[in-house]
């Protein structure tokens, strides 16, 4: 599932091709997704304005002149393909399709369909299911030591699953959680609550710049995801854990072997040796 480098990635490359641009023409191909698709999404959308767009979590916003805002999640294999205007016939698993006034088509394309779309009111926005229970986002100010170290404190589940956890914090996923985690060398097993605080101020900046690089780096390509340019992109070259299982772990003078266990469900990448 793309995580929030990705996400983010996907929404600085829609956001020359939407904002500040009308749509003149929203085709629905699928009533439903994951979640049904409004049945007045085409209608509310068609002759509106996209003034802006954001990403919250891991879900894409783009905010309508008229209050309305539409969001997407791109679940596990969700992708956007921007191209010219074509009169081609559209590909089996292309869901939504927006057209503008300067004759682009943005295509929100999803096999597996596990993505998203749907509409609500700005005003409303704060209090919708799907972002009233959100934590802070990971790379701004409010996620720092102290913060983490509050919201752990009483957790007896692994430090791993908290930072899991959108109520935590918003955005993490499986690999960046364990490459941040072997960085700072503390084991994925270990409670939350038993993270120390200069452990927690230490942790926290290595998130932060592991995510603003996978960024700058366009994400990571692990099976489907592409940015909405298309371009693929390449931090999983720069993983230090993820995906290595048996080979050296590259920590300063660790000379342990980066094992795979599952935890929760997930593949964990970790050292035995450093992580502690």
């Amino acid at each position: 599932m793309p995580e929030l480098p990705e996400v983010e990635t996907t929404m600085r490359g829609l956001t020359p091709a939407l904002k500040d641009k009308t749509l003149v023409k929203v085709i629905k191909r699928r009533d439903k997704i994951r979640i049904p698709v409004p049945e007045d999404f085409e209608t509310r959308l068609e002759g509106r304005k996209i003034i802006r767009l954001e990403r919250r979590a891991k879900y894409i916003r783009l905010y309508l002149d008229n209050g309305d805002v539409i969001i997407c999640h791109l679940g596990m294999s969700g992708k956007f393909i921007i191209q010219d205007k074509s009169d081609d016939p559209f590909a089996k698993h292309d869901h939504i399709i927006f057209e503008t006034e300067d004759d682009k088509q943005v295509i929100y394309n999803d096999p597996r369909r596990f993505g998203l779309m749907t509409l609500c009111s700005e005003e409303e926005l704060a209090e919708h299911k799907l972002f009233r229970d959100m934590a802070v986002e990971p790379l701004g100010n409010e996620f720092n030591g102290e913060y983490l170290t509050e919201k752990t404190k009483t957790k007896k589940v692994a430090i791993k699953a908290a930072l899991l956890d959108q109520k935590v914090v918003v955005g993490l996923g499986n690999i960046y959680v364990c490459e941040a985690l072997n960085k700072a060398r503390i084991s994925p097993f270990r409670k939350a609550c038993d993270v120390t605080v200069d452990e927690a101020e230490m942790l926290v900046p290595i998130i932060r710049d592991i995510l603003l690089k996978a960024i700058d780096a366009g994400g990571s390509s692990l099976k489907d995801f592409a940015g909405a340019d298309g371009d693929l992109g390449y931090f999983q070259h720069q993983f230090v854990t993820y995906g290595r299982e048996g080979e050296a772990c590259v920590n300063e003078g660790c000379d342990g072997i980066i094992e795979r266990v599952n935890q929760g469900g997930r593949s964990t990448f970790y050292c035995p040796i450093c992580q502690k």
